[in-house]
């Protein structure tokens, strides 16, 4: 009889799917595309009678496809692993839930946070003109430039402190209200920040717009310190690195897609901004409900809650499995509660104070932080102008922009197959390693990019190969990082710090490098190239390959803080 496995690859797993289920293109795919289409269709030209008109590609995109593609994954899923799960050669892999837990958090909690990252550039001229004219109507108060910036700059800042708020909230909810359903929290806040958006022109208030901002901050915040931990313990093993990119993953797709809504064809229009704003909610008001049937995590369940019973009876929803078959995963679980068993709950102060924990901290922090001081906004911000001097119109240069954020969408994509493959630490270091070369060749040829011919076209290659390599390590790892170094118990305080640090290091960039630039110019990317190699060298020295390794053994590697040799023991691949 012919042996399966439940280690498949996404992909590979649709396509066998719908290689030997055609019936399901038949039956519930052409159901929910025709579904959808109608409710699209309706929406736009009935029940609003033409006044969102305009909208129907955007709306019909996120109301049809969208779901479509969830229907069509889930699907196939559920049918190819109730085939493989009559085998007894079963090993946990691919599931209904677990493909379903990575695609709604990641469209409806992840993609949100890097859409009202990249969103709101575009209309920003639109948005201090409302500013002006608002203040001016209700105060009368005409604001020259100078104040206009400090406005303009408090709107921007406020999703940064609120991602701030986010991360350190981020442990606490994770703990007290479980990993599933701080994730709803996310949501809901995300759908007030949204609502703030839509309403703030009609009420003509600035205060929404800022509030509207700190919620959805708050929102991205909590989601960063929470998600990756929640699908990384619903995960196996063999995919914990798969599961755990999905949430940079969606930031990614979120910064993509609120460029492109941004475009004139579609939400660019002078008047459309604080739809361009709030039309993420589309997103969040349909994977929401889902939400609610996911299960919790069954990691938490057991080594936080201490509910044997609840956490077998998730675990046995998530893998789609008889209990009988889940012993070495429970049994992976009683090590980690009795190395634990001296602490119930880690608070992130308790969790700097643990000896144990200090480089473990250090790795999450670091490589948190790096993933900002390495520059990414930076050159995204200096994209546009790099691909104008190279000849390109300012239409085309926009459009340009956009294809590096399609780079990073691409890389994530690619790293979702690759991290199941290849350790992290060759994938964190060879990245680390390239962007520090990449940024000082970038800052030479800044540096002469009037002076040589072609100098532009040397800084457009060292732009979207800096894009490249960075989507290959230093993008995503740091995301979910902390779940595989930390064990369950300290993990929401690990996590919290590490977002935390991600966050910081977004402030601190946001707030010098503007100055920095006026100082010293193209220079600004040698600083840059001189952080991340500092980042190269500590985790050359410190960072351990987590994978085929559970977090109590790393936790072991790195006990001794700086007095650690994680690299001494010889890494067990799975």
């Amino acid at each position: 009889m012919e042996t399966y496995t439940a280690r498949l690859d996404p992909l590979c797993l649709c396509f066998a799917g719908l290689i030997k289920h055609p019936s399901i293109f038949l039956t519930s795919q052409l159901s929910a595309i025709a579904g959808h289409g109608f409710a699209s269709i309706t929406l736009t030209y009935f029940v609003l009678d033409g006044w969102l008109c305009d909208w129907f590609w955007p709306i019909f995109f996120f109301c049809s496809v969208i779901p479509s593609c969830i229907d069509l994954g889930t699907a196939v899923v559920t049918n190819e692993h109730q085939h493989l799960t009559q085998t007894h050669d079963y090993k946990a892999g691919w599931s209904f839930y677990l493909v379903l837990a990575g695609v709604v958090t990641t469209l409806g909690s992840s993609l949100p946070v890097g859409f009202n990252i990249g969103v709101v550039n575009t209309p920003a001229e639109l948005i201090q003109q409302f500013c002006y004219e608002s203040l001016r109507e209700r105060f009368n108060i005409d604001l020259d430039a100078t104040w206009m910036n400090i406005l303009w700059s408090s709107i921007v800042s406020i999703f940064i402190v609120g991602g701030c708020t986010g991360s350190i909230l981020g442990s606490v909810l994770a703990d007290k209200l479980g990993r599933k359903n701080a994730t709803i929290v996310t949501s809901i806040l995300s759908l007030a920040g949204a609502l703030m958006f839509v309403l703030c022109r009609t009420a003509n208030s600035v205060e929404m717009l800022i509030l509207g901002r700190l919620l959805v901050g708050l929102s991205g915040g909590l989601t960063t310190s929470i998600v990756p931990m929640y699908l990384t313990e619903l995960a196996p093993p063999s995919l914990t690195g798969a599961m755990g990119v999905a949430c940079p993953m969606g930031v990614n797709v979120g910064v993509l897609v609120g460029q492109v809504m941004g475009l004139k064809y579609l939400l660019g229009k002078p008047n459309d901004w604080p739809y361009l704003l709030s039309v993420y909610a589309l997103l969040v008001i349909i994977c929401l409900p889902v939400l609610f049937i996911l299960p919790e995590s069954p990691k938490y369940l057991y080594v936080v809650r201490k509910n044997e019973a609840e956490s077998l009876r998730e675990l046995s929803r998530v893998r789609g499995v008889s209990p009988s078959l889940l012993t070495e995963e429970l049994d992976e679980l009683r090590e980690e509660v009795r190395s634990n068993n001296d602490t119930d709950r880690y608070t992130m102060w308790a969790a700097l104070k643990d000896r144990r924990l200090l480089l473990p901290l250090l790795l999450v922090c670091t490589s948190q932080a790096g993933q900002q001081t390495s520059g990414i906004n930076a050159v995204f911000y200096y994209s546009q102008t790099i691909f104008r001097q190279a000849g390109l119109s300012r239409e085309n240069a926009q459009f340009a922009t956009i294809g590096c954020g399609a780079i990073n969408v691409c890389t994530a994509v690619i790293m979702v197959y690759l991290l199941p493959r290849t350790g992290r630490r060759p994938l964190l270091l060879g990245s680390m390693f390239g962007a520090t070369i990449i940024l000082a060749l970038l800052a030479a040829a800044m540096r002469f990019i009037d002076a040589v011919s072609w100098m532009p076209y040397a800084a457009m290659i060292a732009v979207l190969s800096y894009v490249l390599v960075y989507g290959f390590g230093l993008g995503p790892i740091p995301y979910f990082i902390a779940s595989e170094i930390f064990e369950i118990a300290p993990r929401g305080a690990g996590m919290a710090w590490g977002s935390l640090a991600n966050w910081g290091g977004n402030f601190l960039v946001g707030q010098f490098f503007q100055t920095m630039r006026d100082y010293i110019g193209a220079y600004s990317f040698l600083v840059f190239s001189a952080l991340t190699a500092a980042l190269t060298v500590f985790h050359k020295l410190y960072f351990p390959e987590t994978r085929g390794k559970t977090p109590t053994q790393v936790t072991e590697l790195c006990s001794n803080g700086l007095r650690s040799r994680p690299l001494a023991v010889t890494n067990r691949n799975v």
